[in-house]
């Protein structure tokens, strides 16, 4: 679209909304600018009709109409209360995520995007409080590869990057077809076929060196539709490493994603009234595991076995110990203060 005509139909928008009348043709031709080039009435009708016809493509609502019955010919006015945003209602809780979230995405891709909804949702008069006290503050970083990447499986196209394995030095070439990227335990991974394996491959985001080259057309990669690609990443990452137990644990109803995850649901249970299901988890490191289950706090429970139960627990003891401490020095009155 040439930019004389975006302004024109910029322009006709606003003086649609400025009235409560409904404005003729000859009317409009008059006070928008863009009309009045035209060369001929038969011109200005087409580029008119042409341009209400763009508007409605784009889901603005034109009213046709009369203002009176002594009126000859049709007028045109869009009705403010079909183009603006309804009502944005939130509950308390609901503006806090919002703003919460606004706080999680630390890249300048993604921190830009959250701020312009929270600009939208302000324009709609939510009021979302951004320094607020939360009780945590979670950082999701993501690499320098990981926009591109996303790009690149939006689009359905092939890339090309350089990739340094665990532990080495050097650097490869790989051609990847993307299917998508996940996150698993605080890292980015890109899955996909990888070209030169003829395999099925998974890459951590944080190995991609130097840039990330799409080639081939859009639409040229397709996703299979039975591939799960969180089971890819976790069964990459534990290798042909057999677990060293299995655990058997209790989650709350609706609480615990991370956990369910790679646990298997074995049936449902109620602890102290309160509903879940019994999981089963495979142990591969048993002290990485029990500080990822004691960071879920009351949500997750150990049945099994007792020496996890036990490192959860204590964790949890010094994790409430250290609160109960914080709370008291914050609750001491300081030296000259009285009661």
């Amino acid at each position: 679209m040439s930019t004389a005509r975006a302004e024109r139909l910029v322009n006709l928008v606003l003086a649609l909304l400025s009235t409560r009348q409904y404005l003729t043709a000859e009317r409009i031709r008059g006070i928008v600018g863009g009309y009045a080039d035209a060369p001929s009435d038969e011109a200005f009708f087409r580029m008119f009709e042409r341009d209400k016809g763009e508007l409605r493509e784009l889901g603005i609502p034109i009213e046709t109409g009369r203002n009176s019955v002594f009126d000859g010919v049709d007028g045109y006015r869009i009705a403010r209360r079909d183009y603006e945003l309804g009502e944005v209602d939130l509950a308390p809780d609901e503006a806090a995520a919002v703003g919460l979230a606004v706080r999680l995405w630390d890249s300048p891709e993604l921190t830009g995007q959250a701020h312009g909804a929270l600009v939208k949702l302000r324009a709609a008069g939510v009021e979302i409080d951004e320094s607020a006290r939360a009780p945590i503050q979670p950082r999701v970083r993501t690499e320098a590869a990981f926009a591109p990447m996303l790009a690149a499986v939006r689009e359905g196209r092939p890339v090309r990057f350089e990739y340094r394995r665990a532990g080495a030095a050097e650097r490869r070439q790989r051609t990847l077809e993307p299917w998508g990227v996940v996150s698993w335990r605080g890292r980015w991974y890109v899955v996909g076929h990888d070209r030169d394996r003829d395999a099925t491959r998974c890459f951590r985001l944080s190995r991609v060196t130097g840039t990330v080259t799409p080639i081939g057309e859009p639409g040229e990669v397709t996703r299979p539709d039975d591939v799960n690609l969180l089971e890819i990443v976790a069964g990459s990452e534990t290798g042909d490493h057999a677990p060293v137990a299995t655990a058997r644990l209790w989650a709350a109803e609706g609480a615990a994603a991370g956990i369910r995850r790679g646990a298997r649901v074995i049936g449902k249970r109620e602890v102290d009234g309160i509903p879940g299901d019994e999981l089963e988890l495979d142990v591969y490191y048993p002290d990485g595991l029990a500080r990822w289950i004691a960071g879920y706090g009351p949500d997750v429970l150990v049945i099994e076995p007792d020496v996890l139960a036990k490192a959860v627990h204590e964790r949890l003891v010094v994790l409430a110990e250290g609160t109960v401490l914080a709370e008291e020095t914050a609750g001491t009155p300081r030296e000259g203060e009285g009661n």
